[in-house]
């Protein structure tokens, strides 16, 4: 090749890349942060709307609800999920910066999952599973354990509780379901996104950072149990136990186990202006036969003003996510789309974005 080719070609090599830096800053980015809980789904969905909509880029870093409520607080991320709603606390804080609005997005359900070599079904009651993560049964052939799974192998092996070492959602929905279930617990520990874990104290417990952590502490570590949403327990094919249900039955997770809780429960959810006052405890422990008692919804937190063209392309995400994007095909196993009338809430904060 001859010099004046070589340097024809490096010309337009750079002017190739000239206009890809171009056609790259004229994209539209929208950034978030916040729950892992609903991570792979948000995922799912940006890059679906990613194919119909190339000019917007948006990037979801899942670091947990309490740090991305955190974020968006303090003006680094566009929108924020987290799985419990806003404290009001925080909420008044956000209404003197501007005027938030919170909207649900996606169900899950949280897990129980477990490491038990030569066990593949594990029933856990009520109680024993509050008292296995207060840690007042230590082992895993503890009588009561044994009573209700007479057909598992179950080893004499010290039980270690897996928990988020983060500000967590997942724990908030999880740690109010044992409060909802159990004084005790209620009393002694309670609910929020950080507690202090009774196992710990024990040296029994150990701490992974979100729902992937979580997961992979489990997934490495025998004669551990822990909680994690449900799409990550499939992602990592770990072992699912079947929870003890309001009406008495053994139930696993399933898509169909959590609409029948969902149908159970009456869905009264605030308006965007006014996203504190949902009660998650509402959703919690709900009556049927097949229904599995800790189901959650997560949200997504905006505000309802940005520049024009950032306000337009997080309006029509919304949009999206809030009808094609709750359609089967776009929703991740693990996950539940929204009923409809859910769904509305997330298109009225679309239309106050201005």
């Amino acid at each position: 090749m001859t010099r004046y080719a070589v340097l024809l070609l490096a010309v337009i090599l750079l002017m190739f890349s000239a206009c890809e830096k171009k056609e790259e800053s004229g994209k539209i980015t929208i950034i978030g942060s916040g729950a892992t809980f609903p991570q792979p789904q948000i995922e799912k969905w940006i890059d679906e709307y990613s194919k119909i909509n190339p000019s917007v880029k948006i990037e979801y870093t899942g670091k947990g609800s309490g740090a991305g409520q955190n974020d968006f607080k303090n003006g680094l991320v566009d929108f924020a999920c987290s799985d419990p709603p806003i404290k009001e606390k925080l909420w008044k804080e956000l209404e003197k910066q501007g005027k938030p609005l919170q909207f649900p997005i996606i169900i899950g359900a949280i897990a129980v999952v477990y490491n038990l070599p030569n066990v593949d079904d594990l029933n856990l009651s009520r109680d024993v599973l509050v008292d296995i993560f207060l840690g007042k049964i230590e082992y895993w052939d503890d009588p009561r354990i044994k009573e209700i799974n007479p057909n598992a192998n179950l080893p004499h092996e010290k039980i270690i509780v897996v928990h988020r070492s983060d500000s967590s959602g997942t724990t908030a929905v999880f740690t109010a379901y044992l409060s909802k279930i159990s004084s005790e617990w209620e009393n002694s520990v309670g609910s929020g996104k950080v507690v202090d874990w009774p196992a710990d104290k024990m040296g029994r417990g150990l701490g992974g950072k979100g729902n992937q952590g979580v997961a992979a502490i489990i997934k490495q570590t025998p004669y551990t149990i822990g909680y994690v949403e449900l799409a990550y327990a499939i992602k990592e094919n770990l072992k699912i136990a079947s929870i003890e249900n309001k009406d008495g039955n053994f139930v696993k997770p399933t898509k169909e186990t959590i609409k029948e809780a969902v149908s159970m429960v009456s869905m009264n959810f605030p308006k965007p202006t006014e996203g504190y006052k949902e009660d998650i405890e509402s959703f919690l422990d709900a009556p049927g036969s097949i229904s599995y008692p800790i189901i959650a919804f997560s949200h997504m937190i905006v505000w309802s003003n940005y520049e024009d063209k950032k306000a337009e392309a997080l309006r029509e995400f919304i949009k999206w996510i809030m009808t094609a994007g709750q359609r089967d095909e776009n929703i991740l196993t693990g996950y539940v789309g929204l009923p409809k009338e859910v769904a509305k809430i997330g298109l009225e904060a679309a239309e106050m974005i201005k």
